[in-house]
């Protein structure tokens, strides 16, 4: 139990800074977003939960989907549409909580993100042309949820 805690304030704790960073300056530092995926396998390794195998194929899976995602998205409309810090955060979901935990964590992020841009001030920035969100809060949000329910149901 107290390894949970302690792995879970680090994970909160990050996500938490990250989230504030990218909503203030549109980036996710690799500074943190790789050792937290470090340490995300860290804890799969040592609890099994998830399996250190789900792990890695979560944190493989949450890199090259979003990866492919950006690269489909510039061909389409010219831009950049998602960031290379928002793949490396998927890849984070991805160590904590397992490939399962991945579309769960891509739902919970959508749905928030989706609901942000409904906000009256948000749209206001629509029409004025200058719209761009930053998705790690949204992630480092479904992450968080999703790791919390995780190991709820492990605990009980």
């Amino acid at each position: 139990m107290t390894g949970y805690i302690l792995f879970g304030c680090i994970l909160l704790a990050t996500l938490a800074t990250l989230a504030w960073i990218d909503a203030k300056t549109f980036r996710l530092p690799n500074l943190l977003t790789l050792p937290l995926m470090a340490i995300g396998f860290l804890f799969a390794y040592l609890f099994s939960s998830p399996s250190l195998v789900a792990s890695i194929i979560g944190a493989v899976i949450g890199y090259a989907g979003f990866v492919f995602l950006e690269y489909l998205f510039r061909r389409i409309y010219k831009k950049d549409g998602l960031g290379r810090g928002d793949a490396k955060l998927l890849a984070v979901g991805g160590a904590w909580c397992g490939s399962l935990g991945l579309p769960y964590i891509i739902l919970i992020a959508s749905l928030c993100g989706l609901v942000f841009t409904q906000m009256p001030s948000q749209k206001k920035k629509a029409k004025n042309g200058s719209f761009n969100i930053p998705f790690g809060p949204f992630l480092s949000l479904g992450i968080a949820v999703i790791w919390l329910g995780q190991t709820y149901i492990i605990l009980q």
